[in-house]
């Protein structure tokens, strides 16, 4: 999606991301240029992208009795070190950017617009479970997914007038009623996404337009619940969002 947009010469004026989200928003945020594009294609379908959820399963649940997450929190800092910088902060950035993640001890969303950009996006990606919590001054930061997953809002309320949505295909499809006892858990947070981003777009105001782009399709094999370790079909997937939102930003034009 990234490529395409840039490809047609729409450069961003802000942007703000959550989760994964904020990775790759920090990323162009660094270098709005379409070079960006496919440095992070490169990047996440490189062996190092593996690494972040690549613990073996014994070191996986050996972490896990002992804590309160299955991953080290290493292998995504090497990554964001490597892409972003060590010492960037977000008065570094060409592009302003915000990213959003969970504080524990408030019970509430917290935007990110200043200080260092790593710590920010690993707060932003700490998926409860998956990667630690990420402690900052005095809170406790979580993936910012599990209260602001897809931030058109907080682009609004930020001045956009012009919102392009980068989603990770998931609102493209259907739910069903859980059939799995670890379905369960992730129907009721999609669930809890989609009405929150319904909403945010139906409350958009007139003079604001929202472009949700599209993915170009997915497979049964993106809701599994080991899907989130899985690199090997990432350059398909980005060839066909690649293609699809093309076709649609020409149509749209």
């Amino acid at each position: 999606m990234v490529r395409a947009l840039l490809h047609a010469g729409i450069r961003p004026d802000l942007v703000v991301g959550t989760s994964i989200g904020a990775f790759n928003g920090a990323a162009v945020a660094a270098d709005p240029d379409e070079r960006v594009a496919e440095r992070l294609t490169e990047l996440w379908v490189s062996p190092e992208a593996r690494t972040v959820y690549g613990d073996s399963l014994p070191r996986q649940l050996g972490r896990f009795a002992r804590r309160t997450h299955l991953h080290s929190q290493a292998p995504l800092r090497r990554l964001l070190t490597r892409e972003l910088g060590a010492d960037t902060t977000f008065d570094d950035l060409p592009v302003p950017f915000q990213c959003c993640a969970a504080s524990i001890e408030r019970a509430a969303e917290h935007w990110f617009d200043k200080g260092s950009v790593v710590e920010a996006v690993l707060a932003s990606s700490a998926v409860p479970g998956l990667l630690p919590p990420v402690h900052l001054g005095d809170e406790h930061f979580i993936d910012g997914g599990i209260v602001n997953s897809v931030p058109v809002g907080r682009a609004v309320t930020l001045g956009a007038r012009t919102v392009f949505v980068m989603q990770v295909g998931r609102i493209e499809r259907p739910l069903r009623p859980p059939r799995r006892p670890w379905e369960v858990a992730q129907v009721a947070f999609e669930v809890a996404r989609r009405h929150r981003f319904a909403r945010e777009l139906s409350e958009a105001p007139p003079e604001v337009t929202v472009h949700v782009l599209p993915t170009g399709g997915g497979s049964a094999r993106d809701d599994s619940p080991l899907s989130y370790r899985d690199m090997t079909l990432a350059r398909a997937r980005i060839e066909r969002a690649y293609q699809a939102t093309s076709a649609y930003l020409e149509a749209a034009a």
